[in-house]
């Protein structure tokens, strides 16, 4: 069973799309945050948490520095009890966050360990964890595979190495398309975080090609009527 999660901080949207039974969870992000219009961080969050209703919602943290992730980490997870504080697996300079996932998994707060890349890193979040209080360990698998590396083997990996741990799930992230989801179902990700406009094509899955070729050529004829197009 592969859970789906919508990617998203439009609150319009999402209030749409926490009406769905496909979706079982928002995940956010500060740029999503921003794109959305979002000036002031806190009151934002709490309106997302509002539309979500009591489905899980990834909060992220946006410091650099140790104290200051775990301090933001403490507020966040305040909110409300469906929050996930989401951890970057390092700062912007590359060093390992494993003090702040520690100590606010310590704290019995619920993480989502972002900007995943590899089974070592997901190894390296495993060793500073206890084995009760909920982890989402994201793979960045779109974004990987963006740069010409093959994501699936490292999922494979992150996959294998979190089954001793009955409180952690593995995510997909970084989706770029519908078929993502059959592939993250088929390795046993626990979730797939997906943009809104992927979440409607899976609700499509199941047309034949025939109906695709017809819909297709029907859709290049359209538009050529409309541009009214001649040979002359």
């Amino acid at each position: 069973m592969t859970d789906i999660y919508c990617d998203i901080a439009d609150l319009k949207n999402i209030l749409k799309f926490s009406k769905k039974k496909i979706v079982k969870g928002f995940t956010t992000n500060p740029s999503l945050m921003r794109k959305a219009g979002a000036k002031d961080y806190r009151n934002y969050s709490k309106k997302v948490l509002n539309a979500c209703g009591n489905k899980p919602v990834s909060l992220e943290v946006f410091a650099d520095k140790n104290d200051e992730m775990i301090e933001q980490g403490l507020k966040i997870n305040s909110w409300g009890k469906n929050v996930f504080v989401k951890v970057p697996i390092t700062n912007s300079k590359g060093k390992f966050m494993g003090e702040v996932i520690e100590r606010l998994n310590k704290n019995k707060i619920k993480l989502n360990i972002t900007a995943v890349y590899s089974s070592s890193q997901t190894k390296k979040i495993l060793k500073v964890i206890n084995k009760k209080t909920k982890v989402i360990i994201s793979l960045f698998a779109g974004r990987a595979a963006d740069t010409g590396k093959d994501p699936i083997p490292e999922l494979k990996k992150s996959i294998f190495l979190s089954k001793k741990f009955r409180n952690v799930k593995i995510l997909w992230a970084s989706v770029r398309e519908p078929y993502n989801y059959l592939q993250a179902k088929k390795l046993g990700c626990q979730i797939i975080t997906v943009p809104p406009t992927i979440i409607e094509k899976i609700e499509n899955f199941g047309k034949t090609f025939d109906r695709l070729t017809i819909e297709t050529v029907k859709g290049f004829l359209v538009d050529s009527k409309k541009s009214q197009f001649k040979i002359k």
